[in-house]
C-alpha cells in the first residue's frame, strides 16, 4: 500500500490541533507614565516584571517608559482597556474612574494608618470602576503626602490669601480657594519658569516629588497633609484571565508585595529629601494641630459636596470612608 504523505496543509492543521489546549506563553506590553527609569517607581515596576518572568510559567512583560508610545498620560487606562498594552502604572486614571478621587480629597486623609482604612474601604469600588472599562485593579502605590511648597513666607493657612498656587487636581484647587489664594493649573515643565517670574507663588507637592526638582525657588515648606496622590497598577482584563490560575495568583502577589516596598521608597525618599533641602537653606514649619482641624473643618463640606454632585455611589463610597475613619 502506497504511504500516505500529508500535504503542507493538512500537516499545518494536525500540528494546530496537536497544540490547542496548551499553555500558550504571554508576552506583555507594559507600560508607565513615568519617563525617568531611575524613580522609585519605576523601580518597582521593573522589579514586578523581573519577578514576574522568574517566578511565573508563561507570562513575560516587556515596559517601556512614559512618551515612548503614543499614549497621553489620561488615556492610559483606557489603552489597557482596549488591549493597546496589556500591563501599567496609571497616575492618572481618575478622569476614566472618577469615584476614585474620593482618596484625593484634601484634609480627608491624614498619616499612613488613616490611608490603610480608607483603601480598604475603596478597594471594592476601585476594583468595579476599572471593571467597567475592561481593566482589572491590581493594586496602588502612593506618594508622600503633598503638602504646601512657597516663594513666600509662611507659617499658617491664613497666609494663603491672595497667593497664586499650583496645583494638579480641582480637588486640591478647592483647598487652596478655601483659604484665599488661586489655584493655577501648569505642566511640570512649566512649574519653574512659573516660579522664576512669578506667575505662580508656590506649589502643593512633596520633597521627594516635585520639589525634589524645584527646591531652588521654594524657599518655604509649610508641612501640613493637604492629600494623597496614588497610582493604580492594572491588567487588561482579557489578557490577565487568560493566565492560569497558578500565574495569576503569583503575579497578583508580586504586585501586592512590590507596590508596598515603592510606597516605601518615597517615603524613605521623602524624609532624606527634606532633610536636603532644609540643610539647603529652606525654612520647613510643621503644621500645629489646631491648624490641621481647622483645614479639616473647612473642606468638609467640600467632601460632601463633590460626592453630591458625582452621583449616590459617590456618596456611599465617601460614606464608608468616613465609617472606616471614624469621621
Amino acid at each position: 500500500m502506497k504511504a500516505f504523505k500529508p500535504s503542507l496543509v493538512t500537516s499545518l492543521l494536525i500540528m494546530g490541533i496537536a497544540t490547542t489546549g496548551a499553555a500558550q506563553a504571554a508576552d506583555w506590553t507594559g507600560y508607565t507614565y513615568s519617563s525617568v527609569s531611575t524613580t522609585a517607581a519605576v523601580k518597582g515596576m521593573q522589579r514586578i516584571i523581573d519577578r514576574t518572568e522568574a517566578e511565573t510559567e508563561d507570562l513575560s512583560i516587556t515596559l517601556h517608559l512614559g512618551k515612548t508610545l503614543q499614549i497621553a498620560s489620561s488615556d492610559i487606562t483606557q489603552a489597557v482597556g482596549n488591549g493597546f498594552i496589556d500591563f501599567s502604572a496609571d497616575l492618572f486614571f481618575s478622569g476614566n474612574v472618577p469615584i476614585a478621587r474620593i482618596l484625593n480629597l484634601p484634609m480627608l486623609i491624614q498619616n499612613d494608618e488613616e490611608w490603610d482604612k480608607a483603601y480598604a474601604a475603596m478597594s471594592p469600588y476601585l476594583t468595579q470602576g476599572f471593571a467597567e472599562q475592561d481593566v482589572t485593579f491590581l493594586g496602588a502605590y502612593r506618594y508622600p503626602q503633598q503638602v504646601i511648597f512657597t516663594s513666600f513666607e509662611i507659617d499658617s493657612l491664613d497666609d494663603l490669601e491672595s497667593h497664586k498656587i499650583r496645583v494638579t487636581s480641582p480637588e486640591q484647587g478647592a483647598f487652596v480657594e478655601a483659604f484665599g489664594g488661586s489655584p493655577i493649573t501648569l505642566s511640570g515643565s512649566e512649574v519653574p519658569t512659573a516660579l522664576e517670574r512669578g506667575v505662580i507663588d508656590g506649589v502643593l507637592t512633596a520633597s521627594a516629588g516635585g520639589a525634589k526638582n524645584w527646591h531652588e525657588f521654594l524657599d518655604y515648606n509649610y508641612r501640613l497633609p493637604v492629600n494623597y496622590a496614588y497610582s493604580a497598577i492594572i491588567a487588561n482584563t482579557n489578557a490577565y484571565e487568560s493566565l492560569n490560575e497558578a500565574d495569576r495568583e503569583t503575579f497578583a502577589t508580586i504586585i501586592k508585595e512590590e507596590a508596598s516596598n515603592i510606597t516605601e521608597a518615597f517615603l524613605l525618599d521623602e524624609q532624606a529629601q527634606k532633610e536636603s533641602q532644609g540643610d539647603a537653606g529652606m525654612t520647613i514649619v510643621e503644621a500645629s494641630d489646631a491648624e490641621i482641624v481647622k483645614a479639616q473643618e473647612a473642606l468638609a463640606p467640600f467632601w460632601q459636596e463633590w460626592a453630591s454632585e458625582a452621583g449616590p455611589e459617590h456618596e456611599q463610597a465617601l460614606q464608608d470612608v468616613l465609617t472606616a475613619l471614624g469621621k
